[in-house]
């Protein structure tokens, strides 16, 4: 009987075993981030370090919220920022990816294999061109730079265009045949059915807006309009002079917190969309 039971559950033990392993080597380091983020300074530097904090502190986060250069601003920017590129990104690829996926017009292949090109090609080759535009217009150090580079989003309106495919064009010509327009189609019709490849867009372009770095560092010359990302940055540096580790661990979890809650609820929309909207590359 024992014998019996260890065949049938040492075969799963090797698999079970890399599998806690691959969870702790993920998990790890955002345990560690915000068990230093609750430690007093003294345990933060402590060798060995300890796991679990001994005094759990808010002091820290406290420290960030009202100090003389508070986390606030920069929290205010990344919202405006992250809110502003997201509205227009709807605004932009809901009716171009439709447009796509639904109406014939002239150079309609030509111009969707420009979208596929930008969506192949590194945002970074266009930063020295965007910066010299923006630039010129005098628009470097507002929050301009960071909001209408990223307007259209090239990969959006891919996703968005195959999952309107997937919608039986009987759809369409029903509701046309009871008056409806094509934009009261979009959204009344279309736009519902596809909801799943809408919300997974969104959700990439929340969590590549908020973590930007290297864009608004480029963009900005002070603190003012600079985003969470950079304020985090800006704690790294002075820890580096002799201040304290757990003040960045305390600015990291206010960066991450954010970004795992909106995974945390929108991680199914993610899987849906990608599973059952039979994502097909083409221009046909």
């Amino acid at each position: 009987m024992l014998r019996e039971k260890l065949r049938k559950y040492l075969p799963k033990l090797p698999g079970d075993v890399l599998k806690i392993f691959v969870i702790l080597l993920f998990v790890f380091p955002f345990y560690w981030m915000g068990s230093t983020a609750f430690k007093t300074y003294q345990e933060a530097i402590r060798t060995p370090p300890t796991l679990i904090p001994e005094v759990f502190t808010l002091g820290n986060l406290k420290e960030i919220f009202t100090g003389a250069d508070n986390i606030l601003r920069y929290a205010c920017n990344s919202l405006i920022i992250t809110a502003s590129v997201v509205v227009i990104q709807v605004l932009v690829m809901v009716p171009a990816a439709y447009a796509f996926a639904t109406r014939e017009f002239p150079f309609k292949k030509a111009l969707f294999g420009i979208v596929l090109v930008a969506f192949m090609i590194p945002e970074q080759i266009t930063y020295i061109s965007v910066y010299l535009m923006f630039s010129k217009a005098r628009l470097i150090d507002t929050l301009l730079p960071q909001i209408l580079p990223f307007g259209a989003n090239a990969f959006g309106i891919f996703l968005l265009r195959q999952s309107f495919r997937q919608i039986n064009p009987e759809v369409f010509e029903a509701a046309r045949m009871d008056d409806a327009g094509e934009w009261k189609i979009m959204l009344k019709v279309a736009l519902p059915m596809c909801r799943s490849s809408l919300i997974a867009t969104m959700m990439f372009s929340v969590i590549g807006i908020w973590n930007s770095y290297f864009w608004p560092l480029v963009m900005t010359n002070s603190d003012k309009f600079r985003p969470l990302t950079l304020y985090v940055e800006k704690l790294k540096q002075d820890a580096e002079q002799g201040l304290q580790w757990n003040l960045i661990m305390a600015g990291n979890l206010i960066l991450v917190v954010p970004i795992l809650i909106i995974y945390c609820f929108g991680s199914k929309q993610i899987i849906k969309a990608f599973t059952y909207n039979g994502i097909k590359w083409g221009i046909s």
